[in-house]
């Protein structure tokens, strides 16, 4: 089975998206600012993005609102070509317990990520839908701990279930996931150690052991 080259795609959509013109409407889900940096610097020479910030997964609220406040810094410092607004989602960690009940002590990566994943692509899709926005899409295959087709898979998923285009991903190619380091480090970003949730705190705290 060839495996299915994401990048190649996006270069597609923006290669047809310029030849008409288009600026379209992107709503970006984002995990946080390092991730960010880089999707942003990228996308926005050719779309119109909305960052939109929803982790109910991120505990305790101290760390989430921190990453909120990196992730709106970001925005404010960063040049664009074109527009970058932020809208923040609502903060209800209940609803990531919620989904996660049964799968507490599942592997990081396995499938309560991947419902986790679902759960934000599923708002973002939503929100998009509402909006009016032409595609939604999210930064998470910037991580090289992520994988891009199951992240890709169940956007595009989600894109059938709600009725609006996902955008395809694998934000770590050409050297994106080295430009997000860079960008930290040149914008002074918190970079965590821990993807956000009690669970992956959990396993980072025990490989420090």
């Amino acid at each position: 089975m060839n495996k299915i080259n994401y990048q190649l795609l996006l270069d597609r959509i923006i290669e047809e998206n310029e030849r008409e013109g288009r600026v379209p409407r992107l709503l970006l889900h984002s995990c946080c600012a390092p991730c960010s940096s880089y999707t942003l610097e990228y996308l926005s020479q050719y779309f119109d993005i909305t960052v939109y910030y929803y982790n109910p997964n991120i505990s305790p609220e101290k760390e989430y609102r921190h990453r909120v406040e990196e992730m709106e810094r970001l925005i404010g410092e960063m040049p664009f070509k074109h527009e970058v607004k932020f809208v923040e989602g609502e903060y209800k960690p209940k609803d990531f317990y919620d989904m996660a009940r049964g799968m507490e002590h599942e592997p990081e990566g396995g499938i309560r990520c991947m419902a986790c994943y679902r759960m934000r692509l599923e708002h973002a899709a939503a929100i998009a839908k509402e909006g009016g926005y032409d595609y939604f899409t999210t930064t998470l295959t910037i991580s090289p701990l992520k994988r891009s087709d199951k992240i890709n898979e169940i956007g595009n998923e989600v894109a059938e279930q709600y009725g609006v285009a996902f955008l395809p991903s694998d934000f770590k190619k050409r050297g994106g996931y080295l430009r997000s380091i860079e960008l930290s480090r040149q914008y002074n970003l918190y970079r965590q150690n821990f993807c956000g949730c009690v669970f992956s705190k959990r396993e980072e705290s025990a490989a420090d052991e």
